[in-house]
């Protein structure tokens, strides 16, 4: 997630948060926060390959 957004990274990790935990869908989440809810889903999809890599433990910097 870039540095460069009218949101900040605290809003964003929150945002993904609340998308994660509530049980209403993501464009519901998405209005409520008053965000673009592709703007969400984006952040959302970021956070789980950041996860995921770190899951990994850093595979593709090993394996180069």
């Amino acid at each position: 997630m870039s540095g460069s957004s009218r949101y900040p990274e605290e809003f964003r990790r929150d945002a993904v948060a609340l998308v994660r935990s509530a049980s209403r869908p993501l464009a519901q989440v998405a209005r409520e926060l008053g965000v673009n809810h592709e703007t969400l889903r984006t952040w959302v999809r970021a956070a789980d390959r950041a996860e995921s890599a770190a899951a990994s433990g850093g595979e593709t910097a090993e394996r180069e």
